[in-house]
């Protein structure tokens, strides 16, 4: 699996990080969205749309976004099980709102809430 990521977001630098700490078995590839050459080597992938919205890649080439790559990577490392009540019918629809605020504002949020949990400055 490959997560496309904004590392310029320390809450999604903390838990890229925080992943493939668990990661044992080396199954989650990460990519940084920001890199000068990220279109040239994922040019099915605009970097507009994966700043909007968490963007990854199955094994098998198949796209998932949002919740479900959130969902998908802890699944492949084994931890978080308890992230699968996020694919409940009644919740996915709340949460998937929920990400949505979340991934428009989460450079806010990092820098209002998480300023020495995630190392900001």
């Amino acid at each position: 699996m490959i997560i496309f990521y904004d590392a310029n977001c320390p809450l999604c630098t903390k838990e890229m990080r925080l992943l493939k700490e668990a990661d044992k078995h080396n199954k989650i590839a990460l990519e940084d969205i920001n890199t000068d050459d990220f279109e040239q080597r994922f040019n099915h992938i605009k970097r507009q749309d994966a700043l909007a919205f968490l963007h990854g890649q199955q094994d098998n080439g198949e796209m998932i976004y949002g919740l479900d790559v959130t969902f998908a990577a802890w699944q492949t490392v084994g931890r978080h099980k308890w992230l699968k009540v996020l694919q409940l019918p009644g919740i996915r629809f709340f949460a998937d709102q929920g990400y949505k605020v979340f991934a428009k504002y989460r450079t806010t949020i990092a820098h209002s809430l998480c300023k020495s949990a995630c190392g900001i400055k």
